[in-house]
């Protein structure tokens, strides 16, 4: 396989899987919306979705505004913000077309048509209603192109570079998601464990579809040592930082054995799982979350670069 199809499918991992992410944000901060102010609604629910979707100095810059249309028409069809979810298939459809024989039918036709159903709403959204009809329409194109692939492509690069990207951007986007609850989003004079905290670490649950995993997992309330364990430690959930570099690894390893070679991603890759394989949340929580999701990224977006730089991106 060309180097140049490789990374082409691989980005096609990484932008499908950054605007699956960025539907599920909008819809958790929706719910979150709609609470009483009393319990964390309304008030910072938006500039909480900028941030976890680490956007906050691009709204600001482009000055767009900072209410429930605004952020949402930011995130969802901003056409000058290169992250928001119409930009990300817009990017995805391209890298497809550009390595269209390596897809089949099926997979090409769920990213084309997502794109395309994304173009019927605009630059603009009109209404909730519209918001939530976005939110639908790219939740049930994702699982579409998910479902395609799994069931219609060959077990061979293609598929694997397109999941491996997949993995790279999931593990981000559920790290920065953790840390940008933990360290920003309660507000100074909150309690750990009060009302608000406990609709914000829920919402953070739903966002990543595992609010009746951690009711299967742990049954009991929602607490935030036990949401962190769910989402960094566990390997039941397939969002966790450990299932996300169990998939990288084991998508390297495919890769190798196809191709009969290894090279720096592989030890960076085993390494990062050994850490979290080897964690504590105990440990983790007593020298810092905040501090352990940082160095996490960092390592995260290195590992993402000695991808490319192997494969010749």
């Amino acid at each position: 396989m060309l180097s140049r199809t490789a990374g082409s499918l691989y980005w096609v991992g990484r932008y499908l899987e950054r605007a699956e992410y960025l539907t599920r944000l909008i819809e958790a901060t929706l719910r979150l919306a709609a609470l009483p102010s009393s319990y964390g609604g309304a008030g910072n629910a938006w500039d909480s979705a900028l941030a976890a979707a680490w956007m906050k100095p691009l709204h600001e810059e482009l000055g767009r505004p900072g209410d429930e249309q605004g952020v949402s028409a930011f995130l969802t069809v901003d056409s000058e913000n290169p992250s928001s979810i119409r930009v990300c298939l817009e990017r995805a459809r391209a890298n497809a077309r550009s390595v269209r024989t390596a897809l089949t039918l099926e997979a090409w036709e769920a990213i084309n048509g997502a794109w395309l159903d994304v173009q019927k709403f605009g630059t603009r959204l009109e209404s909730r209603e519209q918001l939530v009809q976005l939110i639908d329409t790219v939740k049930v194109a994702m699982l579409v192109f998910d479902g395609a692939a799994h069931r219609t492509m060959l077990r061979g690069d293609a598929y694997w570079f397109i999941q491996l990207g997949a993995a790279i951007e999931r593990a981000d986007n559920t790290a920065r998601l953790l840390d940008v609850k933990y360290h920003l989003l309660l507000p100074h004079g909150e309690s750990v464990g009060g009302g608000l905290d406990y609709f914000q670490w829920t919402t953070i649950l739903r966002t990543v579809s595992a609010l009746t995993a951690y009711r299967w997992v742990y049954r009991d309330a929602v607490q935030p040592l036990k949401v962190a364990d769910l989402l960094i430690l566990n390997t039941q959930i397939p969002r966790s930082l450990t299932s996300c570099y169990q998939e990288i690894l084991r998508r390297l390893d495919q890769l190798a054995a196809g191709h009969g070679r290894r090279g720096p991603a592989h030890r960076l890759a085993a390494h990062g799982l050994g850490q979290l394989e080897g964690a504590s949340i105990d440990r983790i929580f007593g020298n810092g979350l905040h501090e352990f999701l940082g160095n996490f990224i960092s390592e995260n977006n290195r590992l993402g670069n000695a991808i490319a730089e192997q494969y010749l991106f």
